[in-house]
């Protein structure tokens, strides 16, 4: 039997970049600035028009100071985190 992990919620993942981009008081253009992405690309993805790649978000965390542990935690929002592995 195939147990299937819960869905992530990509809506929280992009309403907490909007919140970490706004905590900063930074528009768009200043993300952008200062993370090597397009304006449009931020845009899009806070619209949950795209989810973007990997490199995006490590790119976003970088740029917003916050570990990309931390930043990708609310995908996991409504279910329990896998544990971690201790061996």
């Amino acid at each position: 039997m195939t147990i299937f992990p819960p869905d992530p919620d990509f809506g929280a993942l992009r309403l907490e970049l909007a919140r970490l981009r706004a905590a900063k008081g930074w528009t768009y253009d200043e993300l952008a600035a200062r993370s090597g992405l397009a304006r449009r690309t931020l845009i899009e993805i806070e619209q949950g028009r795209t989810i973007g790649t990997l490199k995006t978000w490590h790119a976003l965390a970088h740029a917003l100071s916050t570990p990309l542990d931390e930043l990708f935690a609310t995908l996991c929002n409504g279910h329990e985190p896998p544990e971690k592995n201790s061996g």
